[in-house]
């Protein structure tokens, strides 16, 4: 792989029109303020990260987690791009690196729009709704395939669908992103036929013509597969959305645990200051003394170790690059960053396995988000395979248009509705489920 073809502006769907233009904003900026101003990243705002929806504390929700992700995507691709610069110094296209940033920034916006509600519990939920629910009797009508996009249910693979499908009335390409920010979001360049243990695919089969003409188009290596399924190496940006995704959330995660008394201070700070060797743990710690307030005592260490993370992630992505761009480098970009940086990130990594993401609040989401998806795609997979029924009818008239809940064939039924439910925000579809099961009816005297 090389960089000239794999940073490319050819949009999605609009492939005819292309037409490179020149002016303030580049094709990669565009992608960026055409998310920023879509009703899905809108929607983001009530959606959980992973803790409730915030009462008297603000706590990330899934719009600023992504915002967070989309500056330190920013900060670290544009970082590589300077190292990078000297080596490609004689290349005519050099100039073409200045777009990382752009380029990460917008996929590190679009990474999470495939998100059900209530955070990872709802891909969970609906998965287990076809492997372990009342799903289960759909196995032997859809293929192995389209079976296993089901029972693995992705929010990337999701992502990917959101972006480049052609809902009812919309144009052609779907949000006609440029071929460079849609890679980038693929953080599993594979169908479902090879999702193993951990439930991971980057695109359901409905859309692996489009991302194989994606990948195809940027000359981005094709893996060999014996049992004929379709993978490919990763794209080389997808590494930088990915670093920064995981530095956001490790961090924000416990600021915000924190925050809501679920971890003390009296933890916390010894767990951050693992971050730093002896000499910069003096003078960070001096800083912090000049301080009462304990949140910006944590807040400051946060700051300080995006900003080693950031540095030590450059550095890993510059040295590792042949490997990357052959294709072979294998885990990400964190695995491959020297100590302390990586000690004090695999502590915090045990700290909220242990204590955040056990937490008796997060797990009450868990339970409840997993009640609510379980009826809701009960009721409405009801209606699309039985749609002459009246209850039906009277559901299916409440579904937005722009899902096609007529589709000819059984999987775009079903598809139809995880395309309704994934875009529900946590607070409509608990709306739902309290209509549909008569808990919040009007009623005038």
């Amino acid at each position: 792989m090389n960089w000239d073809s794999l940073i490319s502006d050819k949009r999605f769907g609009l492939e005819h029109y292309h037409d490179p233009r020149r002016g303030v904003r580049s094709e990669f900026r565009r992608d960026f303020d055409r998310l920023v101003f879509s009703s899905p990243f809108r929607r983001l705002q009530n959606k959980t990260q992973v803790f409730p929806l915030p009462g008297s504390i603000f706590v990330h929700n899934r719009l600023t987690h992504s915002i967070e992700v989309a500056s330190v995507g920013r900060s670290l691709a544009s970082e590589i791009a300077l190292r990078l610069a000297p080596k490609y110094k004689n290349e005519p296209w050099l100039d073409k690196l200045d777009a990382m940033g752009d380029i990460v920034a917008a996929a590190c916006l679009a990474h999470d729009l495939g998100n059900p509600p209530f955070g990872h519990s709802g891909e969970k939920a609906i998965a287990a709704f076809f492997s372990e629910g009342e799903g289960r009797k759909f196995a032997d009508k859809l293929t192995p395939q389209q079976w296993a996009d089901l029972t693995n249910f992705e929010g990337n693979a999701n992502a990917f669908r959101l972006l480049t499908h052609r809902f009812n009335g919309r144009r052609e390409g779907g949000f006609a992103m440029t071929y460079s920010t849609l890679a980038s979001i693929v953080k599993y360049p594979f169908d479902s036929s090879l999702a193993g243990s951990k439930g991971k695919f980057g695109f359901f089969a409905s859309e692996q013509e489009d991302f194989i003409k994606i990948f195809d188009t940027l000359n981005i290596s094709r893996l060999p597969d014996d049992n004929g399924a379709v993978r490919y190496a990763r794209y080389p940006l997808v590494y930088i959305v990915e670093a920064a995704d995981d530095i956001c959330y490790e961090i924000m995660d416990i600021e915000d645990a924190h925050k809501l008394k679920i971890l003390s201070t009296e933890q916390v700070i010894p767990l951050l200051l693992t971050y730093f060797n002896a000499e910069r743990r003096r003078r960070i710690v001096s800083r912090m003394d000049t301080v009462d307030d304990p949140n910006e005592k944590v807040a400051y260490l946060r700051s300080c170790i995006i900003d080693a993370l950031v540095k030590s992630c450059a550095e890993s992505f510059v040295i590792h690059e042949e490997e990357i761009l052959a294709g072979s480098l294998t885990g990400s970009l964190l695995d491959h960053i020297s100590s302390p940086e990586i000690d004090g990130y695999r502590a915090c990594e045990s700290l909220s396995w242990d204590k955040i993401y056990s937490a008796p609040d997060v797990v009450e989401i868990e339970l409840a988000g997993t009640r609510i998806i379980n009826f809701l795609l009960g009721e409405l997979v009801k209606a699309v395979t039985c749609p002459d029924l009246h209850y039906s009818r009277l559901l299916l008239s409440k579904v937005p248009q722009q899902y096609e809940v007529q589709a000819p064939d059984l999987y775009g039924k079903i598809q139809a509705v995880l395309d309704h439910i994934s875009g529900m925000t946590d607070v409509y579809a608990l709306d739902l489920y309290r209509r549909l099961n008569g808990m919040s009816l009007k009623i005038n005297n």
